[in-house]
């Protein structure tokens, strides 16, 4: 028999280093600070020094923290920052690719039709999402692979799981991510290492500043019929908040998950449970 997990040491990220794509984010800044409590050493890799530098200041923890500047579908500024993270922090131990998004003219409305999105909006939604996950995936699981050990934690959305009106782009593109994930988590178990694990998290409807245009009025803060629908099929009667993620986040980058790896796990409020009956 083994000898059972310690998880004081598990949730104990002292001295490893989480590089957090999109980390300036609502949902991944949350995790960066959470990471960073739990004794992380944090590499942002932002577009806008600005904000990674206004997040930087609110890592609560021990560990060093550093921003990186560099774009998630430009391959040269992410080798440029690996290459930065390994000078300063010397290893890198965790990846959470946070960055996606979707694009409003990727948006079906009255006055746009799904015939006549923009094959440029198109485009934009599905690299951002699918090869923004995956070029970083390149660039530091490299490094893992060189180590032998690392685990990767890509963001999908509920959307991959229930396609959902409107967001056609989005929802094509995260629904790849969650292939891709499954994918690279046996592709780094059998070629590289089996400790080297790849899971994702698909959050459920969160206020973010990327669909709040979607869920509520802005003048009133109201919930649209699309945000009251989400409601009504969400068993728990609310959206998420930041902090609802976080559980799961450090479960599957640390030792307390050792044998999870090629999963997406909801966190939803039991959205994706609900047939509507």
């Amino acid at each position: 028999m083994t000898d059972p997990v310690n998880l004081s040491e598990a949730y104990d990220f002292s001295g490893r280093t989480i590089v957090v794509t999109g980390g300036t984010g609502v949902l991944c800044g949350a995790m960066a600070r959470t990471l960073s409590s739990h004794g992380a050493q944090v590499a942002l890799i932002v577009r806008s020094r600005e904000k990674g530098d206004a997040l930087a200041r609110t890592l609560p923890g021990p560990g060093k923290g550093m921003v990186c500047e560099a774009d998630v579908l430009n391959r040269e500024s992410l080798q440029r920052a690996a290459q930065t993270v390994f000078e300063r922090l010397g290893h890198v131990d965790g990846l959470i690719n946070g960055a996606g998004g979707n694009h409003p003219e990727a948006t079906t409305r009255p006055d746009l039709s799904f015939f006549d999105l923009p094959e440029a909006a198109l485009r934009c939604a599905f690299d951002l999402n699918v090869l923004g996950t995956l070029l970083p995936c390149q660039i530091f699981g490299r490094r893992m692979a060189d180590q032998g050990e690392g685990v990767i934690l890509n963001v999908s959305s509920m959307s991959s799981f229930r396609p959902l009106t409107k967001v056609v782009a989005y929802s094509a593109a995260k629904a790849a991510v969650n292939n891709f994930t499954e994918w690279l988590a046996v592709h780094m178990a059998s070629e590289y290492s089996p400790r080297i694990r790849v899971n994702a998290i698909a959050p459920g409807f969160f206020l973010t500043e990327q669909n709040r245009y979607l869920l509520t009025h802005p003048q009133t803060n109201q919930l649209t019929p699309r945000g009251q629908s989400i409601i009504d099929h969400t068993p728990m009667k609310r959206f998420g908040s930041p902090e609802d993620l976080l559980g799961a986040a450090l479960w599957l980058l640390s030792t307390a998950s050792a044998f999870v790896t090629g999963i997406v796990v909801p966190v939803d409020g039991g959205f994706s449970a609900y047939a509507g009956v």
